[in-house]
């Protein structure tokens, strides 16, 4: 029997006015978390402009590093006040010029879109493995529940949970580029990358991504193998399920057509909220690596003081949060009718 939902005239309209409320709250909370994160970043100890302002005073004859410093920050704007500097830098991102990476010499929109399909082909290859493996895991360890299939599922759950990402990418690389050889310790591409054809050019970036996917895998699945068993055994012990299974209905059909379909509701809104993550980047990962991805480019930024770019990253990754709450929201008023969105 599919699953088939009726929307109301009244439900519509709350469903609209919610998304609306939703939005106006966004813009304000965007506000004040660009300006504590330019605040932040202004106040930093790590400064683009005295990284070069020292550089260029060690040079023959060159002007001393106060001189050095006071021009560079004229030049970058940073002569004024954080609140005036930001105002100035909100003024210029409303028309859509996020300005120039200092770093990287280039327009902050232009390095941007580099940069983040790397990011966005590796979590999303992460994602899809994630939910392959998790769910069914998840709903076989419920049905099992205190048996050796139950307790093997658990310990790996838990060992993806509490050990970081950088154990099982040093064991990864250890073990796959070091001992066997079989790929590269870092990078996206290989050293005859440009000697190949098209496809064996796709070919090449998918063999260097297969590492890093699998570490995003390990240490993402453990928690939604978790999520998925305990919400199965909360539906397993509910009343209905006991009736369909007094009614002798087999029991792969109360699992499938039954149980499962009510699992799906908070397992969408978790989903909704996971969202953000294919277009935010995993820094640590695509630093151990060295994928030239957005997580990457983004912490080489921070580490040298790359105002323009990390405001827009931060921005970036804030606007990601709010729209995968929203969606999570709208999602689990969506598939569950109980619920009422005001």
């Amino acid at each position: 029997m599919p699953l088939v939902i009726y929307f109301k005239k009244g439900d519509v309209n709350r469903m609209k006015k919610f998304v609306l409320k939703r939005l106006m709250i966004s813009v304000v909370l965007l506000f004040f978390v660009s300006m504590i994160i330019y605040g932040i970043m202004r106040c930093m100890p790590t400064s683009y402009v005295e990284t070069q302002a020292r550089a260029l005073a060690t040079k023959p004859g060159a002007k001393s590093y106060q001189e050095w410093v006071a021009q560079l920050n004229a030049m970058y704007g940073l002569d004024t006040g954080i609140i005036q500097g930001y105002f100035r830098w909100a003024a210029r991102a409303l028309t859509g010029d996020f300005g120039d990476s200092w770093f990287w010499n280039q327009p902050v929109l232009m390095k941007f879109s580099s940069v983040i399909w790397y990011s966005f082909a590796l979590s999303l290859a992460s994602f899809i493995l994630q939910i392959i493996i998790a769910i069914p895991a998840g709903v076989a360890a419920a049905r099992k529940q205190y048996s050796l299939t139950d307790y093997s599922i658990t310990v790996i759950a838990l060992i993806g949970i509490s050990l970081p990402s950088f154990f099982f990418a040093t064991i990864l690389k250890w073990v796959f580029s070091i001992k066997l050889g079989w790929v590269d310790l870092y990078g996206i591409v290989g050293r005859m990358h440009e000697q190949l054809s098209p496809m064996g050019q796709v070919l090449d970036m998918a063999q260097h991504m297969i590492l890093p996917v699998i570490t995003l895998t390990i240490v993402s699945v453990g928690s939604m193998m978790r999520y998925t068993r305990t919400n199965m055994l909360e539906v397993l012990n509910a009343d209905y399920i006991r009736t369909a299974r007094a009614k002798g209905l087999p029991e792969k059909k109360v699992i499938n057509h039954h149980a499962f379909r009510n699992i799906l509701i908070p397992i969408i809104t978790l989903l909704g909220g996971t969202l953000p993550s294919l277009f935010s980047g995993a820094m640590i990962t695509e630093t151990l690596f060295q994928i030239p991805g957005i997580g990457y480019t983004s912490y080489t930024c921070i580490t040298q003081g790359d105002i323009p770019f990390v405001m827009f990253y931060m921005l970036f990754s804030a606007v990601l949060i709010l729209a995968g709450n929203l969606i999570a929201d709208i999602l689990y008023a969506v598939v569950d009718p109980r619920v009422r969105v005001n």
